[in-house]
C-alpha cells in the first residue's frame, strides 16, 4: 500500500473489526435459525409420535372392547349352553322342586287315605257318623241325595260328606285349593296308573286302591284338566243299611 496516514489505517481497523463482529453475529444467528429449524423440522417428528401412540392406543382401545364385547358375548353363549345343557338343569329346578313336592304330597294323601281320611277333615270314613259332623261344625249348608247316600256340603271347610240313611260317613271330599292345583301328571308321578278309570258328566275320576277298605280318587275337571276335588271313598258303607 502506498503511504496511508494512521488515521486511516485506524479506521480501515474499525471496520474491519466491524464486519468480522457482524459477519460472526450473522453465523450465530444462521446457526440460531438452523438450530430453531431443526428443533421445528424434529418437532412434527416427536409430535407424531404421540399420534402414533394415540392412534395405537385407540386402535387398540375399540379392539380391546371388541374383545371384551365378545368375551362378553362368549359369556353369553356359554350361558346359554349352560342353559341348554347343564343349566337346563337349573332352569327346570324349579319345576322338578314343584314335582317333587307334589309327590311328596300326593303320596300323603294316599297314606291318610288307608284311615278314611283327607287332610283338613277330622272325620273318617267307614268309622265317623255325620252326627258327630253336625256336632262339631253344626247343620251343612245343604244336603243332597245322590248315588248310594246323602251328601252335606261344609263350603267354608271345603268339605263334602258322604253318609247312608244309617249315618255312617262313606265318603269324604275335599275341594281345598291346593288340591284344585294338581294334574294327571302329577297324580301319575306318585302313585302310578289309576287302578280304576270311570266318568261322571265331563268329569273324570281315578280311583287308586289304599287298602281293602278305602279308595284315593281324583276328580279331574275336563274345563281346567286339574283336580276338581278328591274323595277318599269305603265302598262297602255305600249302601242304605236302613234297607230291611
Amino acid at each position: 500500500m502506498k503511504n496511508v496516514s494512521p488515521v486511516k489505517m485506524l479506521v480501515l481497523s474499525v471496520l474491519l473489526v466491524g464486519a468480522m463482529m457482524v459477519s460472526a453475529c450473522s453465523n450465530d444467528s444462521n446457526s440460531a435459525n438452523d438450530s430453531n429449524s431443526a428443533t421445528q423440522n424434529n418437532a412434527p417428528s416427536n409430535n407424531a409420535a404421540p399420534p402414533a401412540d394415540t392412534s395405537d392406543s385407540g386402535n387398540n382401545v375399540p379392539a380391546d372392547n371388541g374383545q371384551s364385547g365378545n368375551t362378553g358375548n362368549s359369556g353369553n353363549a356359554g350361558n346359554t349352553g349352560s342353559a341348554a345343557n347343564g343349566g337346563s338343569d337349573t332352569s327346570n329346578a324349579p319345576a322338578d322342586q314343584a314335582d317333587s313336592s307334589s309327590v311328596k304330597q300326593i303320596k300323603a294323601m294316599l297314606e291318610l287315605a288307608k284311615s278314611g281320611k283327607a287332610a283338613g277333615i277330622p272325620f273318617a270314613a267307614d268309622k265317623g257318623l255325620i252326627d258327630d259332623v253336625e256336632k262339631d261344625w253344626g247343620k251343612s249348608d245343604k244336603t243332597d241325595f245322590a248315588g248310594q247316600g246323602m251328601y252335606a256340603t261344609y263350603a267354608k271347610k271345603h268339605a263334602v260328606i258322604g253318609f247312608n240313611k244309617g249315618s255312617q260317613i262313606f265318603d269324604v271330599r275335599s275341594d281345598a285349593p291346593e288340591l284344585q292345583q294338581l294334574t294327571l301328571k302329577q297324580i301319575e308321578a306318585a302313585l302310578g296308573k289309576a287302578a280304576k278309570v270311570t266318568k261322571n258328566g265331563t268329569d273324570t275320576i281315578y280311583a287308586y286302591e289304599a287298602n281293602k277298605t278305602f279308595e284315593l280318587r281324583f276328580i279331574l275337571s275336563a274345563d281346567t284338566g286339574k283336580v276338581d276335588h278328591i274323595s277318599v271313598y269305603a265302598p262297602a258303607d255305600a249302601v242304605n243299611n236302613m234297607a230291611g
